[in-house]
């Protein structure tokens, strides 16, 4: 089964995901089929913390591709600032 989730990157303490879409048998941080977005928690100011290719997202999930928790969490969190 695809899964749309977080890949961790970045330095020890000072996280950076990016948004992947993968097996779900593949570990975590290890092969994926495409990168379509990234997550950065700790970022600040004007630094952009979120964002996602819309179009490609649609298009993973229509061919059957699941959310992980997080990701569906950071997908509703973003659509509900775009809508406001």
């Amino acid at each position: 089964m695809v899964v749309i989730r977080l890949s961790r990157g970045g330095a020890k303490k000072r996280p950076f995901y990016n948004i992947v879409a993968t097996d779900s048998r593949n570990r975590r941080d290890g092969r994926f089929i495409e990168r379509i977005g990234f997550y950065n928690p700790i970022a600040a100011g004007a630094d952009e913390s979120f964002r996602i290719v819309q179009d490609r997202l649609t298009y993973w999930q229509g061919v059957g591709a699941q959310l992980s928790p997080a990701v569906a969490r950071l997908v509703s969190e973003s659509s509900k600032k775009a809508a406001a």
